[in-house]
């Protein structure tokens, strides 16, 4: 770290963001690390992929923040019969009035979980697109707004293909982070089959946040500083994940702006005004991981994407910024 930083002042809704964790930790034993990805997420007011084998505790994860944060809550458990208009809605003859109602579907809500969204239709994958982009869905020509803040978890697992869709590169690509929860250590395996023996964790978690406590969260995000470095930075990273050798297809410019936003929820949770270096390192490869397809000749090479954008991250110069310049 290259410099050195004064003891930080108290930050409006910091102390909120340590008591969401505290909660979700009462139901999520041993990943404290993916607790904190998903609340960067969404103080930078993006979506989760969360993609992992079943039964390490994907739903409850995103249960757990639904409870902490005391939002809305629809989950879709997606099968292969779920249709496009049982997420966006539809609209129905009322022949009492003559006239035509929106019903509204389930994503029209603060906090939406697509359960196994790999296991329905494209089509109906494809229904999450605009909402998940732009806040709105449009059905017969009208458009229909989400509740604030809206933040989509969407689930999928990496076996047993049969019969899924996966998700395409423009759909990954809506996602601000995919993450891996992975098996929990022996110690926290034990925990939670004690836990589990007498009660649902999930009915210890007390609300601890509201909406609008939340959306001045995250507006305070949005007004964390970015220096032009900074910028300059993050758009080299991307713009190697575009040329290096063992890459077909690079990141977009979503991904730079993905980036940023998670690098100021980071800095933000540090308790600073200002966007560092090591913010944007942290969260490169969250970040970026599902946005960028490999060449053949990567496998040959034994390479990962991983260890791509370690190697990108290693070979970029960071600037070098003084207290002043922040």
């Amino acid at each position: 770290m290259h410099i050195k930083e004064t003891q930080p002042k108290e930050v409006i809704g910091v102390e909120e963001a340590r008591l969401i964790i505290s909660e979700v930790r009462k139901a999520v034993k041993g990943k404290d690390d993916i607790i904190l990805k998903v609340l960067l997420a969404i103080l930078a007011k993006g979506h989760i992929l969360l993609e992992d084998i079943p039964g390490v505790g994907k739903t409850t994860l995103a249960m757990a923040f639904s409870k902490a944060t005391s939002l809305d809550y629809n989950r879709v458990q997606f099968t292969p019969d779920v249709m496009p208009s049982d997420v966006t809605g539809f609209t129905i003859y009322k022949k009492e009035t003559e006239t035509f109602e929106y019903v509204k579907g389930a994503v029209l809500c603060n906090f939406f979980l697509a359960d196994e969204i790999n296991r329905t239709s494209s089509k109906t994958q494809s229904a999450l697109l605009e909402v998940m982009e732009e806040g709105k869905v449009t059905v017969d020509l009208k458009s229909y707004d989400t509740p604030k803040p809206f933040t989509v978890i969407a689930t999928q697992n990496p076996v047993g293909h049969a019969g899924t869709q996966m998700l395409p590169e423009s759909q990954l690509d809506r996602f601000l982070m995919r993450l891996t929860m992975g098996y929990p250590d022996k110690g926290s395996e034990i925990i939670i089959l004690k836990s589990k023996a007498t009660e649902n964790p999930l009915e210890q978690i007390k609300p601890v946040v509201d909406a609008e406590t939340l959306l001045s969260m995250q507006n305070a995000v949005d007004y964390v500083h970015v220096h032009d470095a900074i910028y300059n930075y993050i758009v080299e990273l991307i713009g190697k994940t575009r040329t290096n050798e063992f890459v077909e297809l690079g990141a977009s410019p979503r991904g730079s702006v993905a980036l940023a936003a998670v690098a100021r929820a980071r800095a933000y949770l540090q308790q600073r005004d200002y966007v560092l270096p090591c913010d944007v390192q942290n969260s490169f490869i969250d970040v970026i991981s599902h946005r960028i397809i490999l060449k053949s000749k990567a496998k040959i090479a034994n390479q990962t994407v991983n260890s791509v954008l370690t190697e990108i991250l290693n070979t970029t110069k960071q600037p070098l910024l003084t207290k002043d310049q922040l």
